[in-house]
């Protein structure tokens, strides 16, 4: 049996490997209209509020594209609901497909019929924050000074922080 000769760990760049990180795929950013391909999905009626960034039109469940709003039970959440509720009301909503997520949700950009953009209605009214990790910032600007500090739940997951999402859950179930 040849015998091998061992190498020193880390001599050379290429013996070095890369650590194993799983990282979750990141949804593409939308393209212009003009890159678009000619057969992208546009689902157009009605709306039905489920929360404050997910709506859903014709039986489709669509995540409203780059923004995160609270969850129901979480502060600001029925709030943030009802303004979207009341933009959405007497409307007919236009939805560009762009993905889909991880919860089997079509993530879409929303627009009035007036041409108003639902993300940046919602951002501007306070009640989400642009997620910049799949909108790559588009709706930062629009963000009220103090919306992070009202929003902190959907900001810790934005920043991975989970143990603060579990500990309020935990806090909220004492109560109950």
């Amino acid at each position: 049996m040849p015998s091998r000769k061992r190498r020193r760990k880390g001599t050379r760049l290429a013996d070095r490997r890369k650590p194993d990180i799983k990282k979750r795929p990141v949804s593409p950013r939308p393209q212009p209209a003009s890159h678009r391909p000619p057969g992208a999905a546009i689902i157009a009626g009605p709306a039905f509020v489920v929360d404050g960034d997910t709506i859903t039109i014709r039986k489709k469940s669509i995540r409203l594209f780059g923004i995160d709003a609270p969850e129901l039970n979480h502060p600001y959440g029925r709030n943030a609901r009802g303004v979207l509720i009341g933009l959405c009301q007497r409307q007919t909503i236009r939805a560009e497909i762009l993905c889909s997520d991880d919860h089997g949700r079509l993530v879409a950009r929303c627009t009035l019929r007036d041409g108003r953009d639902l993300s940046a209605e919602m951002v501007k009214q306070g009640l989400a924050l642009d997620w910049s990790k799949f909108s790559g910032g588009c709706y930062r600007h629009l963000e009220t000074a103090d919306a992070r500090k009202h929003l902190w739940l959907a900001d810790a997951r934005q920043k991975g922080r989970m143990h603060v999402w579990e500990s309020y859950a935990a806090r909220s179930a004492d109560k109950r």
